[in-house]
């Protein structure tokens, strides 16, 4: 008997150098892809993608259209080795490319809506700077109640039992990692992003962004969508549309999501891009297994879930 599974897509921090070398099928659309997206953001993408510094490749103006570009081309490489996914979910900047695999949008269109969103963000982190911490070893109700009344800070990521991430001003995650961790977090870790995401801090980007979508055409989605702002399966593209508005400046609900997309009757989660972040976060979650393509391999999935 197989195993369904449902394809999920990394976001900002799973990009690393080369991680445009070596694509499946679709790589050749990527190459056009990355023309147009160096035109759109006016930025040496490809170059960095090859040779830049870590610095350089976390700007967010960089890190957000290469990461969409690799997810993007696993994903439909997945779907063109006939691994039939029951429902699609991406965390926070993988979203975009979920919604193009599932048809919401072309990859030209989600290539157009990720450069500016890129762009939009890095000016409200330059305006509001901050950034984000991942504190281990505790539940997100324990973390919640630890930091209730610091200012400056808020849950920006419910990733899996027992990792949630901060966001917020600097002195905020500084008040906020000294709370946690005299509450019992084994550990607090900053993260290598480049503002204060997933929070109120992010209101004029979200706000802007939200009035871009607007303007976007949204079909509705081939197969089910779980969305960071309301983990629940949907497919209307008005609803997709008013969910991916809220995200810029909504927690990423990740350990909702994964439930809701065994709930949809996932029995096995398929990471789709670089790395095997999502795939680490799965393994925490019971009731499902977790493949990455980068690692594993397509062939090698298609035989485990077929």
């Amino acid at each position: 008997m197989s195993t369904r599974v449902a394809l999920v897509f990394p976001g900002q921090g799973s990009q690393r150098l080369g991680m445009l070398e070596g694509l499946p099928g679709a790589a050749a659309v990527v190459d056009r892809l990355l023309d147009a997206a160096e035109a759109l953001s006016g930025l040496e993408l490809r170059r960095v993608a090859l040779d830049g510094s870590a610095e350089q490749l976390a700007d967010t103006r960089v890190a957000q259209p290469l990461l969409y570009l690799a997810d993007w081309a696993w994903g439909t490489e997945v779907l063109a080795a006939r691994i039939e996914p029951v429902a699609v979910a991406g965390h926070s900047l993988g979203e975009l490319a979920a919604l193009a695999v599932a048809g919401c949008f072309s990859a030209e269109a989600g290539l157009e809506l990720v450069v500016e969103r890129s762009r939009l963000m890095a000016l409200c982190a330059a305006e509001n700077p901050g950034g984000m911490v991942a504190v281990l070893g505790m539940e997100l109700a324990s973390v919640t109640a630890a930091v209730g009344g610091i200012e400056g800070v808020w849950v920006a990521n419910d990733n899996a039992p027992g990792q949630v991430v901060l966001s917020g001003t600097h002195q905020g995650l500084v008040d906020a990692s000294g709370a946690v961790t005299e509450a019992g977090a084994r550990r607090v870790v900053p993260l290598n992003v480049a503002g204060p995401f997933h929070s109120p801090l992010m209101a004029e980007a979200g706000q802007a962004f939200a009035a871009l979508l607007e303007q976007t055409a949204f079909a509705d989605a081939a197969l089910p969508v779980v969305q960071n702002a309301d983990p629940s399966p949907a497919v209307d593209a008005t609803v997709i549309r008013e969910r991916l508005a809220r995200q810029i400046v909504s927690p990423v609900r990740w350990t909702e999501t994964m439930s809701a997309l065994v709930e949809a009757g996932a029995g096995a989660l398929v990471e789709a891009g670089p790395g095997t972040v999502l795939k680490g976060l799965a393994r925490r979650l019971e009731g499902a297994r977790a493949y990455a393509v980068e690692d594993a391999g397509i062939d090698a999935i298609s035989e485990e879930v077929s």
